[in-house]
């Protein structure tokens, strides 16, 4: 397996809201074809669970058909021994393909979350189905595309 890169990875982390550079523990790989990248998410940020739910879905489950060799999961100390989860619960991106190394999962991280990917504004979504009477016909097409069926 050649030398891995998690250089892109960490700088692209570095800029997400709720992660940025302090909260980014380690990453590292057998040796072989695992490798793995640790952060933690700031809970106290207003779009923590955002950046959960946008991380689960591109790199657990893009698909129900064709899903991406990751995993995305927390993982944590024994509680009973260290405290709460705002100190201790961290997050893995793991990956067991040769052909899918720390710049690959960039790219798709980088084509599907919000862009620019630090502007918080981006990572808001819009959740009041009441917008959509204010919106043309046209515009509503190019926000989802008609079923050509």
């Amino acid at each position: 397996m050649a030398e891995l890169s998690f250089d892109r990875l960490h700088q692209f982390f570095c800029k997400i809201p709720s992660v940025q550079e302090a909260f980014i523990d380690s990453y590292g790989s057998d040796g072989k074809q695992a490798w793995w990248f640790k952060f933690q998410i700031n809970i106290e940020h207003p779009l923590a669970w955002q950046t959960v739910q946008e991380l689960g879905h591109v790199l657990n489950y893009i698909s129900k058909n064709e899903r991406l060799p990751t995993q995305f999961l927390p993982v944590s100390p024994p509680p009973y021994m260290n405290g709460e989860a705002k100190q201790f619960l961290a997050w893995v991106i793991q990956c067991n393909h040769a052909d899918f190394s720390p710049d690959v999962v960039c790219d798709w991280l980088e084509a599907r979350l919000p862009k620019p990917v630090d502007d918080e504004s981006q990572w808001k979504i819009k959740t009041d189905l009441h917008e959509l009477d204010h919106i043309s016909n046209k515009d509503l097409d190019e926000l989802v595309p008609p079923n050509p069926q």
